[in-house]
């Protein structure tokens, strides 16, 4: 599943987290045992891509934020995937 966002919010969600856990700089994030490469997280900080569940359900329970409180909605694996083949 993916983590949709309304325009801007999801870079005030991470902006967030970073201010929570007293992170200096996005880069830091990997220090806090998020695995993933510097160049995707400054795409989901950039909004160009969304934001798999998993990691956003780390973020939330890394820097306590209740996921209830936050306005977002969920898309399937699928979601823009182009169906192959011709007819």
């Amino acid at each position: 599943m993916r983590v949709k966002f309304r325009m801007g919010k999801q870079r005030k969600f991470i902006n967030r987290v970073i201010s929570k856990i007293y992170s200096p700089s996005l880069r830091a994030l990997k220090q806090y045992g998020i695995n993933i490469n510097y160049s995707t997280i400054k795409s989901y900080y950039a909004e160009i891509r969304t934001m798999p569940l998993e990691l956003f359900e780390n973020l939330c329970n890394l820097a306590g934020i209740d996921k209830k409180e936050l306005d977002i909605s969920f898309l399937n694996n699928n979601y823009g995937q182009i169906k192959g083949g011709k007819r």
